[in-house]
């Protein structure tokens, strides 16, 4: 697919520059004249449509703890620093609960123009090397904040790096940033494509088909797996489309298409509340939010990229 990499958080050509990952003091020489984005219990800042950089010292910065060294965009290191023990005087109750957090949070060093808020409701709106950046604090800086201890032994762990990995003082063991592969199905029958719904989702909001991909298993087998298991709807054909960077928390999900050989949907109450065949012609109303019961993805993600580029002939 040839504009694959559009998909929101899609390469924005970045420099990640890990070479200065394993040179603290050139890394503390690149924070003194770089840009920090805080991100507070995984909404990063954002002031209108950007990410909210503050330069290092910043007041905002001063209930810092994990900071993690992004790259270098344009001659500028970009870092990103979990602030997560702030307490906002209200709305911290409402946060990373339910499927979307509308709610916003505003540090008293900083002007009204920012607030902390949930990216799934402006990743649309960031550039594309803003999302880049933004995509990757929110998913390090949460792998942080879960992996605080050794896996191996128990004792804690102490970021190295740049950020780009834990250290166990106690054992020696080293740990990695996780990315969990979920492939993403476009499945076609003639005119049509299969959408689902999760019953935890918005009311009438369906998508593609997706799952995680299992130890031993090939992208293909995971694509003919996952359909079957929540449908029964046997594929053929598997080609690859295109992936994208899931931050929520740190998924790589790989956009697949493939071909139903089979119609009859015997759906598995355990993975799905519902599923349906819908034409060509029904996804167009869909996707213009002119359906009476369909509600599509929410834009920026890649089962609405995938499916708007399906309709508009474009996965070439």
């Amino acid at each position: 697919m040839r504009i694959a990499e559009r998909v929101t958080f899609g390469g924005s050509g970045l420099n990640r520059a890990a070479e200065l990952r394993r040179d603290p003091e050139a890394l503390a020489a690149a924070l003194e004249r770089g840009r920090v984005l805080p991100v507070w219990r995984g909404k990063p800042l954002i002031t209108g449509s950007a990410a909210g950089w503050v330069p290092p010292g910043h007041p905002v910065l001063a209930h810092a703890g994990t900071m993690v060294f992004l790259g270098v965009d344009d001659g500028v290191a970009r870092f990103a620093a979990d602030i997560s023990d702030w307490s906002p005087e209200a709305g911290a109750e409402a946060v990373e609960a339910g499927f979307f957090d509308p709610s916003e949070q505003r540090h008293p060093a900083l002007g009204e123009a920012f607030g902390f808020a949930e990216l799934r409701g402006v990743m649309t709106e960031l550039s594309a090397r803003d999302a880049e950046l933004v995509a990757t604090a929110k998913a390090v800086l949460h792998w942080h904040r879960s992996h605080s201890f050794c896996a191996a032994c128990g004792a804690g762990s102490e970021p190295a790096q740049g950020g780009w990995q834990r250290d166990c003082p106690a054992c020696g063991a080293h740990h990695f940033p996780r990315t969990d592969p979920v492939v993403i199905m476009l499945v076609t029958r003639g005119n049509s494509v299969l959408l689902g719904r999760s019953p935890a989702w918005p009311e009438g909001m369906y998508s593609l088909l997706a799952g995680f991909v299992e130890p031993g298993e090939t992208l293909e087998a995971a694509v003919r797996r996952e359909v079957f298991e929540e449908t029964g709807i046997v594929c053929g054909a598997v080609g690859y489309l295109a992936s994208q960077p899931w931050p929520f928390p740190a998924s790589l999900m790989i956009g697949a298409r493939a071909e139903a050989l089979s119609g009859t949907i015997t759906v598995d109450p355990q993975e799905l509340e519902h599923a349906l065949w819908v034409s060509r012609e029904e996804m167009v109303a869909v996707m213009a939010g002119l359906h009476p019961v369909i509600k599509a993805a929410r834009r920026g993600a890649i089962a609405h990229f995938i499916l708007e580029n399906w309709l508009a002939d474009r996965l070439d």
